[in-house]
């Protein structure tokens, strides 16, 4: 009889002793398993280890066409992933979780409608593969896309039925908008979107998924408009993320019933309270920290993120009525157009402070705690520690900026005690 080549094993089972017996039975035993079985089986396993076995035989093959594929996240980052792809697109449709990037030197992925035609021309010479494969797998519940070069717009990228999660980061000539998703994601959880400079659209567009979304990341993207309490009433979002966009609006707007599942929330310069906000008049200032504190007394970790002093990053415009010049040569402390929020045990507070560190009073949110109750002594140590930081000696007494008047007074003062 003419000598027949073992077949090879590979992986953890390539050490074991398996005797002809064992391996007829094994074989036998998964000959007996119907199709659906298997596909049940293969699910447990990653989508390369599927691929392998369903080259096993015909029942394994339509076995793995049936698998819903497990959410191991697969990516596509090289040409040998891409080809890796191409055969998945038919052998394992029911793929759910997909990551796009860039495919390599030389290797794009070919241009969508309306490209940028200067970026086009300038890669007419690079290899460009079918990006249009992916909307073969219908049943996607996580897509993400990022640093992929994409030029143009494509619909079918935004057009999956079962997706929960979509993440684009980092895109310079993709064009989509924020309508593109909600019509087709209708079973969005997670939004996150950062850095795409073609994205546009607003914030309204997203309530047609009012019940589903859960978190709203969109940072970066300088087209993006609207207000943020358009999600006001969102009943399961728990992150709002939506600094470095257009989005306006105040957070004095907020009452108690908005936003009630809400544990994060991070807003642009652009709304008022938002981070890095320029207040344009000093009698804002305390209606926003009142509101501030009513969220906080719902969740306090809501701004947990700028929790430290001058972490929101807020100031007086110097478009502001209230501001004005000083002298850099007079030795004066600066005016105090600077806000920080303050913590001293359960205790919240704020003051304005100048950009050489010099403070006004706080302006306390909570009253104290009583010095029976069991955060007292935390509080006071902490109080300690804030009052030996901040040096309020020069706006002592001043709950807010002085005016102009009032600042050139002390500083006369000042100078007349030197």
């Amino acid at each position: 009889m003419p000598h027949q080549k073992k077949p090879r094993i590979d992986g953890p089972a390539a050490n074991a002793v398996v005797s002809p017996a064992m391996s007829h039975n094994a074989a036998a035993t998964a000959n007996e398993l119907s199709g659906d079985v298997i596909a049940i089986i293969f699910g447990c396993l990653p989508p390369e280890d599927i691929m392998r076995m369903r080259r096993v035989c015909k029942k394994w093959r339509e076995a793995a066409k049936n698998t819903i594929v497990p959410p191991d996240l697969f990516r596509v980052n090289s040409l040998n992933r891409y080809n890796y792809l191409v055969a998945m697109t038919t052998a394992l449709p029911n793929l759910q979780q997909l990551s796009i990037g860039g495919l390599g030197p030389w290797l794009i992925w070919s241009d969508g409608e309306d490209p940028n035609e200067f970026m086009a021309a300038e890669t007419a010479h690079e290899t460009a593969h079918d990006i249009t494969i992916i909307s073969s797998f219908r049943k996607l519940r996580s897509l993400h896309i990022e640093t992929a070069y994409l030029n143009g717009r494509f619909p079918f990228l935004f057009d999956f039925p079962l997706l929960h999660k979509l993440s684009v980061k980092t895109s310079d000539y993709l064009k989509f908008d924020l309508g593109m998703l909600s019509a087709g994601c209708p079973s969005l959880k997670e939004l996150k979107l950062s850095s795409n400079k073609e994205l546009a659209g607003n914030l309204s567009s997203l309530r047609v998924l009012k019940d589903t979304l859960e978190m709203v990341e969109i940072k970066c993207c300088e087209r993006i408009e609207g207000n943020f309490m358009d999600l006001a009433d969102f009943p399961r979002l728990k992150k709002l993320d939506l600094v470095y966009t257009q989005v306006t609006g105040d957070i004095r707007d907020t009452c108690k019933k908005d936003f009630p599942a809400l544990e994060i929330l991070r807003l642009p310069k652009s709304v008022s309270g938002g981070m890095y906000c320029e207040f344009q008049h000093v009698s804002e200032v305390p209606s926003t920290m009142q509101a501030i504190h009513l969220l906080l007394q719902r969740n306090p970790t809501l701004f947990d993120q700028y929790l430290l002093p001058v972490a929101f990053r807020w100031s007086l415009s110097e478009d502001s009525p209230d501001w004005y010049d000083y002298d850099e040569t007079s030795g004066c402390p600066r005016p105090p157009f600077f806000l920080q929020i303050i913590r001293a045990g359960s205790r919240l507070g704020w003051s304005w402070y100048s950009d050489d560190y010099h403070s006004c009073e706080i302006n306390w949110l909570d009253p104290e705690p009583s010095s029976e109750s069991s955060g007292y002594e935390d509080y006071t140590e902490e109080l300690q520690l804030i009052e030996g930081k901040l040096d309020t000696d020069f706006y002592r007494g001043c709950h807010e900026p002085p005016t102009e008047m009032e600042y050139r007074r002390l500083c006369e003062g000042l100078e007349q005690r030197d």
